[in-house]
């Protein structure tokens, strides 16, 4: 394989042929890469785990429905309590483990004082999974 040549005629005439051998060798490589890497990618560890026949526990925690009227009358499960008794009835529901829902319905033309005094008052007792109730809006 000549790279030069002392023939200047020849020297100027456009090369017609290409060299293949670079080519050839980043192809035999890349084809060792995959020959030694294929095998790695199907390999697995076989594992015997063990059978398990039980259900899994799950407590599901209790809920608690608090509702305000448009009045501002507070609701417990449907059972109308004054404020300060249902902090009391907060405070019980937060040494509960796991700790109940509070599901909280505020009628629309309630003063916020009264929901943020609910907040207050669930917070103050450790409870920490409260969630806003409402209406789908149907248009």
């Amino acid at each position: 394989m000549a790279f030069a040549s002392f023939d200047r005629n020849r020297s100027a005439a456009p090369m017609a042929e290409i060299n293949m051998v670079p080519l050839i060798d980043v192809m035999l490589v890349l084809l060792v890469i995959f020959i030694v890497t294929a095998p790695l990618l199907t390999h697995a560890v076989k594992l015997d785990l063990p059978k398990v026949s039980s259900q899994p526990n799950q407590l599901k925690p209790q809920k608690i429905d608090f509702a305000i009227d448009a009045a501002g009358q507070r609701f417990w499960n449907g059972e109308p309590v004054p404020r300060d008794v249902a902090a009391q009835r907060f405070k019980a529901a937060g040494q509960q483990q796991p700790q109940p829902e509070i599901h909280l319905r505020a009628h629309q033309s309630v003063a916020y004082r009264a929901v943020a005094e609910t907040l207050a008052d669930a917070t103050r007792a450790g409870l920490t999974r409260m969630g806003f109730v409402s209406e789908p809006d149907v248009r």
